[in-house]
């Protein structure tokens, strides 16, 4: 396992060289005590975080939630949030441990909050919908900009492309809207060997068929703090919120979109200095 997180992490630059869409810019970063105003005026701002794994022994998972609801909350009061996205792996094969998360950290966000299953949640669609008030899969539209969210995982764990029949449905009702954004957890394409991804050509397929799907954001894979490509379509990742390994630091990424439609996103290096991968497109 550690040395695929290594093959991913060394990887990344050359991909992000060759593969870099060629309207986008990438900018230098801030630290999280220093956090940007938003960089253009906004019509929607959003975090997006993941991979809390609450309740993984041996971690400090409780230190690493007060944590990041303080740092989003401190984003929120720099510049405000429209709402955050916590995208999988909430707790650590503990799905009695969903309540206690949302009661104890997640409500406790100054603003409103959305979360969709990863394959350590192990919670099946009723408890999930009991507790978070979604089904496992559902979309929303905040001021004209369209999400679907999508699970990638069952409760046994197993990675998953996920249901194409409901992205179609809900890019089919988004079809008007200028931006729409899908959000899965376990991305359905490998980029390099010896990853943990899941081969869904079917659901690549699907989403270049829609012009206005603008980015894909995943978690799963802690090590992952940048972009991806399949063909000009970027696919972010956000680092992780707790957990035993990935990036050397905690962190989310942030999402802008202005009233003509130009999306600016850079993630946040929360835990120590720089915002990272500052990205326009």
């Amino acid at each position: 396992m550690s040395n695929r997180r290594s093959f991913i992490k060394s990887s990344v630059a050359g991909l992000f060289l060759t593969q870099i869409n060629p309207v986008t810019e990438l900018f230098a970063g801030v630290d999280q005590k220093s956090l940007p105003d938003a960089q253009q005026k906004s019509k929607l701002r959003f975090a997006i975080a993941s991979d809390g794994h609450y309740g993984q022994p041996n971690t400090p998972y409780k230190e690493d939630h007060q944590n990041m609801i303080g740092w989003l909350n401190e984003a929120h009061k720099k510049s405000p949030l429209d709402f955050v996205i916590i995208n999988g792996d909430l707790v650590h094969d503990r799905p009695d441990l969903l309540t206690e998360i949302k009661r104890d950290y997640y409500d406790k966000l100054h603003v409103p909050f959305y979360a969709i299953p990863g394959n350590h949640d192990h919670a099946d669609a009723a408890l999930w919908k009991s507790i978070f008030g979604r089904e496992y899969n559902f979309s929303i539209e905040k001021n004209g900009v369209g999400f679907i969210l999508a699970n990638t995982s069952d409760t046994k764990g197993t990675y998953l492309p996920p249901n194409n029949d409901f992205i179609k449905s809900e890019l089919e009702k988004f079809k008007t809207l200028q931006t729409v954004f899908v959000v899965l957890h376990i991305p359905p394409h490998i980029w390099v060997p010896q990853n943990p991804f899941v081969d869904g050509p079917e659901t690549i397929e699907l989403l270049h068929r829609y012009t206005n799907v603008k980015a894909v954001f995943h978690g799963h894979d802690h090590s992952l703090d940048s972009v991806f490509y399949t063909n000009k379509l970027p696919h972010f990742f956000d680092s992780h919120i707790g957990g035993s390994w990935g990036t050397t630091y905690r962190g989310y990424r942030i999402v802008e979109v202005n009233e003509e439609g130009k999306i600016t996103t850079y993630q946040v290096n929360a835990s120590k200095n720089p915002v990272l991968n500052d990205t326009k497109f």
